[in-house]
Formats: C-alpha cells, sequence, structure tokens
C-alpha cells in the first residue's frame, strides 16, 4: 500500500449504507472516530457503559451532524453478560456490521477484577472485546469486506507475555505490566484473527492500529496522583488531539486499501505524533503459537466460540 505521510478524515469515503460500532464512542480517540464516521454517512453506533455520558456524545454528534444515522447502545466490556446482550440487541437491529472498532479501553489501574472474575485490564481491554467480536462473528461474516479493527499501543512492543499467568493469578501485576500486557494480547488477537479468516475463506479483515501520543481521558483515574496532577495537563498540551489520535484507527477501518494483518499508527517521531501510516509491531505479536494459545484460553474464559470460522465446526 502507498505511504501517503498526511492521510487525514476527509479522505475517507462515502459511508452510507455502512454501519460503525465504535467502543468506548463517547469521549477521546473514540469520539473523534465516531464524528468522522457519522460525519461520512455512516450508520454509526455508539457503545458506551455509562448512558449519560453516551447520551452527551450523541447530542454532541447530531449537534454538529444534523442529519447524522447514529445511535447510543449500552455495553460494559467488563460484563460478560452485557457483551452478550449487546451483541443480540445489535444483530436484532442491523443485518450488517462493516466496521467493528474496538477502542474501548483502561489504563494502569490497581489490581482488580471485573464481574466475571477477570483481571480488569486484561479482561477489559482483551477479552472484552474478543467476547464482543465473537458475538458479533455472523453478522460480521455476513458482510463482504467487513473490517475489524482492535486499538493497541506502542505499549504493546514492551510487553511481558505469560500465557501461564495471564490474569496474574499467581500474582506478578504490575498496573503498566498489566496494560502492557492487554495491548500485545490485542495484537496476538488481531493477527490470530486474521489468519482464521483467511483460514476460513472469510470475505473479512483483523486490523491494528494505535493512536501515538494522543490526549484522552483513559488516564482520568490517575488524576488523583500528585506527581499526575502536575505532568498530566503539561502532557495533554504537548501532544496531539483526539481526533487526530483517532486516525488510525480510521484508516484501519475506512481506507479502500487497506487490508487484513495491516497496523496503522502515527508517521512521526517514533510513531507518536502525525498522520496515520502502517506501520509494524513487535516480533512477539506475531508469534503463531501464542496467537493460537490465546485464542483457545479466550475461548475457554469467556465461553465465546468463533464458531463460523471452524470449517468443519470443530475446534482449531
Amino acid at each position: 500500500m502507498a505511504r501517503r505521510e498526511k492521510w487525514t478524515a476527509d479522505d475517507i469515503p462515502d459511508l452510507t449504507g455502512r454501519v460503525v460500532v465504535v467502543t468506548g464512542g463517547n469521549s477521546g480517540i473514540g469520539f473523534g472516530a465516531v464524528k468522522a464516521v457519522a460525519r461520512k454517512g455512516a450508520d454509526t453506533v455508539i457503545a458506551s457503559r455509562s448512558p449519560e455520558r453516551g447520551q452527551a456524545a450523541l447530542d454532541a454528534v447530531k449537534a454538529a451532524f444534523p442529519n447524522a444515522k447514529a445511535e447510543l447502545m449500552l455495553l460494559d466490556l467488563t460484563s460478560l453478560a452485557s457483551i452478550e446482550r449487546f451483541a443480540t440487541e445489535f444483530a436484532d437491529r442491523y443485518p450488517r456490521l462493516d466496521v467493528l472498532a474496538n477502542n474501548a479501553g483502561i489504563m494502569v489501574i490497581p489490581y482488580g477484577k471485573t464481574e466475571d472474575g477477570f483481571e480488569r485490564q486484561v479482561g477489559t481491554n482483551h477479552l472484552g472485546h474478543f467476547a464482543l467480536t465473537g458475538r458479533l462473528l455472523d453478522v460480521l461474516v455476513a458482510t463482504p469486506g467487513a473490517r475489524v479493527v482492535n486499538v493497541s499501543s506502542l505499549a504493546h512492543k514492551r510487553a511481558e507475555l505469560d500465557l501461564d499467568n495471564l490474569l496474574y493469578e499467581k500474582g506478578g501485576y504490575s498496573e503498566w505490566g498489566a496494560y502492557g500486557r492487554s495491548k500485545l494480547l490485542n495484537m496476538l488477537f488481531t493477527y490470530e484473527l486474521q489468519r482464521r479468516f483467511e483460514r476460513a475463506g472469510v470475505d473479512a479483515h483483523s486490523l491494528a492500529a494505535h493512536p501515538g501520543f494522543s490526549a484522552s481521558n483513559l488516564t482520568g483515574h490517575m488524576a488523583d496522583r500528585w506527581h499526575l496532577r502536575i505532568a498530566l495537563p503539561i502532557f495533554n498540551r504537548l501532544i496531539q488531539g483526539p481526533d487526530m489520535g483517532a486516525l488510525p484507527t480510521l484508516r484501519a477501518g475506512t481506507d479502500p486499501e487497506a487490508t487484513g494483518g495491516q497496523y496503522f499508527g502515527p508517521g512521526r517521531l517514533n510513531e507518536t505524533t502525525g498522520h496515520p501510516v502502517q506501520v509494524e509491531a513487535s516480533a512477539g505479536a506475531h508469534d503463531e503459537a501464542d496467537g493460537k494459545r490465546l485464542w483457545e484460553l479466550s475461548e475457554e474464559l469467556t465461553g465465546v466460540r468463533f464458531t463460523a470460522l471452524e470449517a468443519d465446526g470443530s475446534e482449531s
């Protein structure tokens, strides 16, 4: 694919008749993505765990683009029950899903568990999106050229993977370590999903993106730490805004030249800022054995099977 240095939201093609879901679409780069695809005519679903914040985002979209086709659907990625409800309601309303942007995430939080007993960062950032993608698989497979875009991070390159201690049941938890691990899991999932699309002969594409250094509310929960109360406002003024941070996700999801297995990030200053270009993931992200084992663990933990990708209906 040609390396275009100045790809912007204006390069998004007309999306009339296309359906786009953005998890965490009520704020930050998720909201940036929502605005961009709604402006281009997509039927846009803001997937948010907060009714209030989600409605505020929807109101802002409608105010900016009165003709936008957008709606709010509630989704809590820390709850497998919520994920199943969302997917069931979505399939009842929409016969297609052109872009699933797995954007929502949490970052650098104290150890805790989700409703289903998973460590929260791995549980939300990876397992929640794994389960959501699996629950929406039939609609994705029914949509020619559908794309799944997993939003990762530069942090995946420094992550330590321990599939024998995936959820830190044996200890060893650190806030940054778990965040980096969750982002590496996003990448392993991306490439394994693409391999399975190809083996099943499905016309769908799995891609990844990362925002570089972009201002968002992802670190808002850390604002009560005295050193970060000082550092974060300065940091946020020095880096690109959420609309720029959304561009790699948007390019992965909408650029007609993008295809499965590609990874997009900012093109300047070691992928920290700039317009989106195709970038390289870590070698570990491409490890097929780890990808297959992670997939199996994720199916076991979530109870979600990607049956449509199993040619004979048996476990791969």
